[in-house]
């Protein structure tokens, strides 16, 4: 999709996917439930459509509304499918990190910009079976969504604490949290914070032509930090409920912003030059499995 054609973002939903402590959002009015099976099975729970901030916005719990699904089982593949299929072409992920520098407090928030992975159990792409392509992942966040978020972000946080805006987020396989000797040399490496899910969503975001930017909320220090005591779920819940509360505000008056403004990004068209096979090498089931994504490009099936 060509960033100067404004004509489909003006009718593109915002997505939401909810992290832990975070399965729904109160504020989110009219609402529809929707089940929608993918060619890569169900998302994680029934996707939540309704009105936030004037816009229209579509939520899914990316654990479950239960937090039945560990970081690995998360169907990735299927939720930003099924996203996209509802017309979403903005994505707002808050999720629960822990710290690896001092200066980012737990209660503290970030808006990263770029990420190391360290998964090694998740399919990461949409493009197999006779099908290949490579998208740009240099700015792995939307730069335009970002400094939305960032913006509203910072006028909202309490006194005492803070937003952070850049930074790189460390994506762990999970679900056990870091070693000692992990959590000193992700800090070494320059890592801001840890978390488990971001990451794979960015890179099938990427693909499925849609924008993607991060509200990462500080609960702990994971271990590295002497000063402070070892991370635990207790702990953890206990600093999600407050962060929770917080970020729905955030989400809202973002939504806001973004109804206004409409923000093109590069990965409206991330496609465009990154489809390697040529679609008549393709076979007709992995065609109708891309479809959705590759049609501005290799036409419909």
């Amino acid at each position: 999709m060509p960033e100067s054609d404004h004509s489909i973002l003006n009718n593109s939903r915002l997505g939401v996917l909810g992290g832990s402590g975070l399965y729904s959002i109160e504020d989110l009015k009219e609402v529809e439930e929707v089940t929608i099976e993918t060619p890569f099975g169900l998302p994680s729970d029934k996707l939540r459509v309704g009105k936030l901030g004037g816009m229209e916005v579509v939520f899914l719990a990316r654990h479950g509304r239960h937090h039945t699904f560990t970081p690995t089982e998360v169907p990735y593949r299927a939720n930003i499918w099924a996203l996209r299929s509802l017309g979403v072409r903005w994505i707002l992920s808050p999720s629960a990190v822990g710290s690896l520098q001092e200066q980012v407090r737990p209660l503290d928030m970030v808006v990263p910009d770029q990420f190391i992975d360290r998964t090694h159990q998740r399919p990461l792409t949409f493009f197999s079976d006779g099908a290949v392509a490579h998208v740009t992942m240099a700015d792995p966040f939307c730069p335009n969504l970002s400094r939305l978020l960032a913006d509203v972000g910072e006028k909202l946080m309490p006194e005492g604490r803070q937003l952070h805006r850049g930074g790189t987020y460390l994506a762990m396989e999970g679900p056990a949290f870091s070693t000692r000797a992990e959590s000193n040399l992700y800090r070494n490496w320059g890592c801001t914070v840890i978390g488990m899910t971001n990451h794979t969503e960015a890179r099938l975001a990427r693909e499925a032509e849609i924008a993607y930017a991060s509200l990462s909320m500080a609960t702990d220090y994971d271990c590295w930090h002497e000063g402070h005591e070892n991370v635990t779920v207790e702990m953890i819940i206990e600093n999600l409920h407050s962060n929770a509360k917080l970020a729905c505000k955030i989400i809202s008056e973002t939504s806001k912003q973004i109804s206004a403004l409409r923000p093109a990004s590069t990965a409206h068209s991330a496609l465009k030059d990154g489809l390697m096979t040529a679609k008549e090498r393709v076979p007709i089931k992995t065609r109708e499995k891309v479809d959705l994504f590759t049609r501005p490009y290799w036409g419909k099936v």
